[in-house]
């Protein structure tokens, strides 16, 4: 079967389905072509909203043992695993019944399988035996990323996860070893230390989180410190042995023993773009390497009519960076004066503290020789952190040191995610830190922090004493 459209859209992801649905409204007709049953790709399925709701479920139950230190306690949680693993499907299912829902209502085409080029207006979609050839006047690649596999290790025997097994949440192993320290890796070992597992983490850096500003890092590593049971900076794991016990894994690295047994391993070492998979160099389109696909601010590839968004044209690997993409690719197809004028992409570590950082960093400041201010709020001056019993956070903003202009901002601390959205806003509308001083936040908030971290750079702070220089 040969079917025609205006515009074909690979990948019902979150850049995919914005995309889809942001150029059927500017009038054009599309088709979607997807390789589950249902829209919404990696995020809605197997990452970002099944991880977080699990992450709901373990800061319940973290508060819940906390909450003792206030003179209520809690008899221990029974875990029903199937019944929690129900209400997790539940939540992507209700998402994705209304993704559904908008595509029909936008009359975009939806096509179940697996699509590959095969010329530079054609893509061949495969189903099991099923097979139809789509042709294209305009195409849209977001097909996404996937889990990077350590070809030497046992990938067949099931007790060695990446995040997509890990998110099935089938067993909670008594001892969990999770190698790689950044985002998805400390996420799980926060789902799963919640659960009752043993945690051990191994990362290859000298902090956990590479990249992110190591003050923001600290408050989170001291509270993990006391959770899990090991956590080895600078180690590398350089064998994992099946046993019919458990997997023997083999390290190097200081601190970290020669070997250790573990009933399940989690491989969590970054994600790899999928573009050598949809045979994009027979519609002439250039993927390096790694599988990447280089665009131009328009997000279109080296062949005019064919654009690229999401994960697969680059770092960092985040749905609401595909989304955006996904509708500066719409409009320019409508024929729209769109292009990426982003100033930010703000990232969020969903671990107990969270960590939330946007703009330039202060790492980056250092290496690019910038010259900044720097104020850092401590949450143990901010009463609402304390009444919540969670006064480790920290809000840091930075500024140019001549102008004032708002440049960066990282948080850690609870909601630390939700928090990080003013200062996107300020950093986009050219806020100067007298702008965020003098905003009246309401009090108390941990929203406010902000705002004191402003005060302290103008020097008008009154919830702390800060000597004049």
């Amino acid at each position: 079967m040969q079917l025609k459209t205006e515009v074909l859209v690979l990948g019902g992801g979150p850049g995919g389905y914005t995309a889809a649905f942001r150029v059927a409204d500017l009038g054009k007709q599309v088709t979607l072509v997807e390789r589950y049953p249902v829209l919404g790709g990696v995020c809605l399925n197997v990452g970002c909203i099944p991880s977080k709701t699990l992450l709901h479920v373990a800061a319940v139950l973290n508060e819940a043992k906390e909450i003792n230190s206030a003179g209520i306690g809690f008899a221990e949680p029974d875990i029903d695993l199937d019944k929690l693993r129900g209400w997790k499907n539940t939540i992507s299912s209700q998402l994705t019944t209304g993704l559904a829902a908008l595509a029909k209502q936008r009359n975009v085409t939806v096509v179940k399988g697996i699509g590959r080029f095969i010329s530079d207006a054609q893509v061949l979609v495969e189903d099991g035996d099923d097979t139809q050839t789509l042709e294209f006047a305009q195409a849209i690649i977001a097909v996404g990323s996937q889990p990077v596999k350590i070809p030497s290790f046992p990938n067949d025997d099931p007790r060695l996860m990446d995040s997509t097994d890990a998110l099935k949440l089938e067993s909670i192993p008594k001892k969990l070893l999770i190698i790689g320290g950044g985002i998805i890796g400390l996420e799980m070992a926060t789902v799963y230390n919640a659960l009752g597992s043993k945690i051990t983490v191994v990362e290859m850096q000298d902090q956990i989180i590479p990249g992110c500003d190591k003050d923001l890092v600290r408050p989170l590593m001291q509270r993990i410190k006391k959770q899990y049971d090991n956590i080895f900076l600078e180690t590398q794991v350089t064998n994992i042995e099946a046993l019919p016990e458990g997997l023997k894994v083999s390290f190097n690295g200081k601190d970290a023993p020669e070997t250790d047994v573990f009933n399940k391993v989690l491989v969590a070492v970054g994600r790899r773009p999928n573009g050598h998979l949809i045979d994009a160099d027979k519609a002439g389109v250039n993927v390096d390497e790694r599988g990447f696909i280089s665009v131009d601010k328009q997000q279109r590839s080296n062949v005019k009519h064919i654009f690229a968004i999401g994960d697969v044209v680059g770092n960092p690997m985040l749905a609401h960076k595909a989304s955006h993409e996904g509708k500066i690719a719409a409009e320019v197809i409508a024929g729209m004066a769109t292009e990426w004028r982003a100033l930010t992409i703000p990232s969020v570590a969903y671990t107990d503290p969270e960590i939330a950082w946007m703009g330039l960093t202060e790492n980056a400041a250092k290496a690019q020789d910038i010259a900044y201010e720097k104020a850092a709020f401590p949450w143990a001056a901010s009463g609402r952190s304390l009444s919540i019993g969670r006064k480790e956070g920290v809000t840091k903003l930075l500024s140019d040191k001549q102008t004032g202009r708002i440049l960066g901002a990282g948080i850690v601390g609870t909601h630390a995610g939700e928090l990080i959205a003013e200062a996107v806003l300020a950093l986009e509308m050219g806020a100067g830190v007298e702008d965020l001083a003098l905003t009246v936040h309401a009090h108390p908030t941990l929203a406010e922090t902000l705002g004191f971290s402003a005060e302290m750079m103008e020097g008008t702070i009154t919830d702390l004493f800060i000597k004049r220089r």
